[in-house]
């Protein structure tokens, strides 16, 4: 999935689907929009080529030589995509990669730029118990990822599990970007969010640019 967008501040709204996401190593820094997209200039304005926000996420069951070959990816798929663009956006089953030249402060969560996919299958059973008690335990990962690490530098800012729901095995992760502060609010807002989608699904996704959440029937989660 990716965005693609002349406006600075990166698009408003839902997004289309062709769609995956990704761990824990996050770049952020100020770098020239050509490193990203080859030759980037605002010939419309007249002005030189811009600089821009850059954030880099691998998901956080996927670190080394997987995070690095996505990086490769991302930025290839950037390139190939979203040429001359002010911002984009592109995410993949293990990664995210967002270029902007707007620098937002930390305390500010991105809500916009988000979408959500889901399984085409519906589950069987309790449809309103199978929602309740995955939405629960969604919540839980939440509190998990917005605990200290061990090592006291900081956040975990993600959590993944496996939870038996009657004859089926949930499997689930949630995780935010590093750049931000309020993880567990992120988190929450993306788990409400599945109650417009994908209600009853076997398994969903809501991804965004500074949290996800996604559960499955199958294990996805890397361990």
């Amino acid at each position: 999935m990716r965005i693609c967008t002349t406006n600075a501040s990166l698009v408003k709204g839902n997004i289309s689907r062709e769609a995956r996401t990704r761990k824990t190593l996050i770049i952020s820094s100020i770098i020239s929009l050509s490193i990203i997209f080859g030759t980037v200039s605002d010939t419309a304005h007249g002005e030189a080529p811009n600089s821009g926000n850059f954030v880099f996420q691998c998901r956080g069951d996927s670190y080394g030589s997987i995070c690095g070959s996505c990086y490769a990816t991302a930025v290839a798929g950037l390139r190939k995509r979203c040429q001359r663009y002010k911002g984009a956006i592109i995410w993949y089953d293990q990664c995210f990669l967002k270029v902007s030249t707007i620098n937002s402060p930390p305390t500010k969560m991105d809500y916009e730029n988000t979408f959500s996919m889901h399984n085409p299958n519906n589950i069987n059973g309790d449809t309103q118990l199978f929602n309740q008690k995955m939405k629960n335990f969604l919540y839980e990962l939440a509190l998990k990822a917005d605990k200290p690490k061990a090592d006291g530098t900081g956040l975990l800012y993600y959590a993944a599990g496996t939870k038996r729901l009657g004859k089926n095995k949930l499997y689930a992760m949630v995780q935010c970007t590093l750049d931000i502060f309020h993880c567990k609010v992120c988190l929450e807002w993306s788990i409400k969010e599945l109650s417009k989608c994908c209600e009853g699904k076997q398994g969903a996704r809501v991804l965004g640019t500074s949290c996800n959440v996604r559960y499955e029937l199958y294990p996805f989660i890397r361990t």
